[in-house]
């Protein structure tokens, strides 16, 4: 798993599993989906995320805790 905020256009993605994304479903307001050929959901991305993911300013730290969890 792989999270990334870009705070030039304030989206959040959260890679799942490797993949091409072939394609996006907007489920929510500001949250899509991506799937992979076989129907898999590979990434989420939240748009606007500064409003709509609390304690965003502490991404970097949540980050370093789910990768040292994944290992």
């Amino acid at each position: 798993m792989k999270i990334v905020y870009d705070p030039e256009v304030d989206a959040l993605r959260i890679s799942l599993i490797e993949g091409k994304a072939i394609e996006s479903e907007e489920i929510l307001p500001d949250v899509i989906l991506d799937f992979s050929e076989e129907g898999k959901i590979i990434s989420i991305e939240i748009l606007h995320a500064s409003k709509n993911v609390a304690n965003l300013k502490n991404i970097d730290k949540l980050m370093e805790n789910l990768q040292a969890k994944a290992s």
